[in-house]
């Protein structure tokens, strides 16, 4: 059990029994497709995207399994009225509590703080979680390739969808792509980190590149460090972006993000 990605999923099958027990799935989805309220995700990035802007999935994360607590101050309806103020498309929200310090009740608070769409970041494994994802307000859930087989890819993605939310999934390598390229969703996220290892580098990015079909469109996440990361990022033509653990470290996160992309 030393594989951190094996850890957390052992845990989100006990925390979704548990939730059970506690709330019945009916229950749950009934709440959530009395929402009318989605906010559209993908739409948020392409507007930023043709008016030749990047489209900055910002994060709201107090704490990451490797890096322990990483803002200690943690407003999430401060984060995301600064985030809005200084130009990103749509929030990221970690709801996962035990590995990533994170809240249901976060997601709840940046979202109604701002008008930028929601993406609840957790590690999905079960269509009890994408319901509860859209009860408590999120406009778009992301799936991992390397969490999840084909099978339960296309049942998770296929609920989401029906609750008329959007769907990020991400990749780390050329298996995991070929994988979420069957699934329906345009938004791919290339995560720059192995999630075995924690270990980064933009090149990941770079090298799926050209397996990418037109109508895609690629979200780089992780390793936007410096304003040459995200120059690189955009001469190879990818224009969205996540990025988190910088604006985290930053005493006014949204200024963060201006500087970094603006």
């Amino acid at each position: 059990m030393n594989d951190i990605l094996e850890k957390i999923l052992a845990t989100k099958k006990s925390e979704v029994a548990a939730a059970r027990q506690m709330r019945s799935e009916s229950d749950v989805l009934r709440e959530a497709k009395s929402r009318k309220d989605v906010r559209g995700f993908i739409r948020a990035i392409e507007d930023k995207i043709s008016q030749g802007k990047p489209g900055v999935i910002a994060e709201v994360k107090k704490a990451s399994p490797s890096k322990g607590v990483i803002r200690e101050n943690f407003n999430p309806a401060d984060i995301a009225c600064s985030y809005a103020a200084h130009g990103a498309a749509c929030l990221s929200v970690l709801t996962d509590v035990k590995f990533f310090q994170g809240s249901y009740d976060y997601l709840r608070q940046a979202r109604a703080a701002c008008s930028l769409p929601v993406l609840r970041k957790d590690f999905m494994i079960d269509p009890y979680q994408i319901a509860h994802a859209r009860a408590l307000g999120a406009d778009c859930v992301l799936l991992i390739v390397a969490a999840l087989s084909l099978d339960q890819l296309k049942e998770l993605e296929s609920l989401a969808l029906e609750l008329d939310m959007d769907v990020l999934v991400e990749v780390h390598d050329r298996d995991e792509l070929d994988a979420a390229l069957q699934l329906r969703t345009p938004l791919i996220g290339i995560n720059n980190r192995n999630l075995r290892t924690f270990e980064i580098s933009l090149q990941n990015t770079i090298d799926l590149l050209p397996l990418i079909p037109e109508g895609k469109r690629v979200v780089t996440e992780s390793a936007i460090l410096a304003r040459e990361d995200v120059d690189l990022m955009r001469s190879h033509g990818v224009h969205a972006f996540l990025v988190g653990e910088r604006f985290m470290r930053a005493e006014e996160p949204g200024k963060a993000l201006r500087e970094l992309f603006f």
